[in-house]
């Protein structure tokens, strides 16, 4: 890298909130108001009925832990994950349940908030302000407009919809690494200029990584801003240098941050949990469902567990058609010198992700929250070359540039309303959503299902057991403790709930209890007694996530007990 190609690079960015390329065509005004109406949007999206889907068993343990923080405080509940994300959950559901006691919604129901739709509040909230975080940092990168489509490109896109509608740290993950990293790429362009004190921007950017870090400890996402900067050390011609007082507060910034988002790590408690959890003790099931076939599903298993080709499907079959294309032109562009050095930002942070990610034996869809903002950044890419391809054409075509913005400008709201309609087809089911390549509504629930359905359907399960079961009747599911909360919600406390991969507890089962068999909850485990029920007995209920069936509830005979006996014994 020259000096030159740095020179360059720095001396295009201004120190205003918006780069100055934004006002080439449009006013401040406008893209402030486009912007705004992309957030907007996209928070609609995320917040369209939000509780529509049950509690998966992972959003269970967060509302466990609300409870708890509520009962006695600060705890080391659920203590293997950081507390800033527990935390704001709990002023969200704290703030829903003084909601629903005032008067004015007792006399309104409808109007009450749903515990899934206060626990999983937070996350669409920050899911939808990350738009503008990624405009933010791409514009800095490539300029406004490849940052404009980029954020549109999140605000749309159905799985980043789905991933946002996860009571997960996922999503606070990313909000907190790109804040942290406008801060920083802000740092830099003030540092190049010679503008008095770039400071400011590094001591925000330590506080944000600090709740990046009190969000999920995944602390070598930090090489990725890291990596970033230290490339540039070596240039003669680079003012960004932070030196070793610099970086020491930096670190004791970020340091500090972390203790205040997240006070629960100096419990000793809370070291044990984290203890059994990289253990990998806290594994709940053998196996994982994949395209089909069943799969163990360990981090340390690497190239043995789950095949590495799974987030590489997961972008095929799950981006909308012309997305993914506009990401396959992008992709040899950001390696192009004509792209600037904030390529190198991108592909470091490609870099740092698709190399351990798809090489780790554990897998599932909700990692690819972190990942899927850049891939979205180099579709931005693609969309803005191939606009500018046709605006030289359409230039040609007419002798004159009148059409210029108008081609330009067409390309980008076409791929942007086709996501749109992608998102708004598949509401409020988005983890379902799968394209042409993927078999469309025919392929959804196929490919991953054990993250395409996330025990949405077991609210509905619980209802349909209720009301049929006997007093004390036993009931297997793959997620007992969750259907047991909800079976309370249907007055049923009496209904004992065990797991369908309890083969103890199977074989007590009489006739007249009930098996759940849930989609994405088939392993190793229970493979066998659930092909034995299915060839021996009807289902008594079957319940869908819209259109695409999600689970069967079974009610024993004598023939599907006796069935399931014979295969216990094998």
């Amino acid at each position: 890298m020259s000096a030159s190609v740095t020179t360059v690079t720095t001396a295009r960015i201004r120190p205003e909130l918006f780069p100055e390329q934004i006002v080439r065509t449009s006013s401040r005004t406008l893209l402030v108001a486009a912007l705004a109406s992309v957030i907007l949007f996209g928070f609609a999206l995320r917040a369209y009925r939000l509780g529509a889907e049950s509690l998966g068993e992972d959003e269970l343990n967060k509302v466990r832990a609300v409870e708890e923080y509520r009962a006695r405080g600060l705890t080391s509940a659920n203590g293997e994950h950081p507390l800033l994300m527990k935390g704001l959950q709990t002023v969200s559901v704290v703030a829903a349940d003084r909601w629903n006691a005032t008067s004015f919604v007792r006399a309104r129901p409808s109007l009450a908030v749903s515990t899934e739709t206060a626990v999983r509040l937070p996350g669409v909230l920050l899911g939808a302000f990350t738009s503008l975080l990624i405009f933010l940092v791409a514009a800095e990168l490539f300029g406004a407009e490849i940052g404009f489509i980029a954020a549109a490109l999140w605000a749309l896109d159905p799985a980043a919809i789905g991933f946002n509608r996860i009571a997960k740290e996922d999503s606070f993950l990313l909000f907190f690494f790109l804040l942290a990293n406008v801060f920083w790429l802000r740092g830099q362009r003030v540092a190049e200029k010679g503008e008095a004190r770039p400071e400011r921007y590094y001591w925000a950017a330590a506080a944000a990584f600090g709740a990046m870090m009190a969000s999920k400890y995944m602390p070598h996402y930090l090489a990725i801003s890291a990596s970033y900067y230290y490339i540039f050390q070596g240039v003669r011609a680079t003012r960004w240098r932070m030196g070793k007082t610099r970086w020491l507060i930096f670190f004791a910034v970020m340091g500090v941050a972390f203790l205040v988002c997240n006070p629960t790590i100096l419990l000793p408690g809370t070291w044990h949990e984290m203890r059994v959890f990289a253990g990998e003790r806290r594994i709940g099931h053998d196996s994982y469902e994949y395209m089909g076939e069943l799969y163990r599903n360990q981090m340390t298993l690497w190239l043995k567990g789950v095949p590495w080709h799974f987030y590489y499907v997961f972008m095929g079959v799950k981006l909308p058609l012309l997305t993914l294309v506009a990401f396959i032109v992008g992709l040899p562009l950001v390696f192009m010198r004509r792209m600037g050095d904030g390529r190198y930002f991108v592909l470091f942070w490609m870099f740092y992700w698709f190399f351990p990610f798809p090489l780790m034996g554990g897998k599932f869809t909700r990692y690819f929250t972190f990942a899927l903002p850049v891939v979205l950044i180099v579709s931005a890419v693609g969309l803005h070359a191939f606009a500018q391809l046709l605006t030289r054409m359409a230039a040609r075509l007419f002798a004159g540039d009148a059409f210029k913005p108008y081609a330009r400008a067409l390309v980008a709201l076409v791929v942007l309303a086709l996501s749109a309609y992608a998102s708004v087809r598949a509401a409020p089911h988005y983890r379902l959503y799968t394209n042409a390549l993927g078999g469309g509504e025919r392929g959804s629930g196929t490919f991953f299902p054990h993250d395409e359905f996330y025990d949405g359907a077991m609210r509905e399960i619980a209802g349909a057991v209720a009301r049929e079961a006997r007093t004390q009747a036993r009931v297997a599911s793959e997620t007992p403790e969750l259907f047991s909360f909800y079976a309370r919600r249907a007055g049923r406390e009496d209904l004992r709930s065990v797991s369908l991969s309890d083969a103890a507890a199977l074989r007590e089962f009489e006739p007249g209890d009930f098996i759940v068999v849930a989609r994405g909850r088939r392993y190793f485990s229970n493979e066998a007694v659930v092909a034995a029920l299915a060839s021996r007995a009807q289902p008594l209920a079957e319940v869908s996530l819209g259109k695409i069936p999600a689970a069967r509830v079974f009610l024993l005979d004598e023939a599907s007990r006796e069935a399931i006996s014979a295969v216990l014994k094998q």
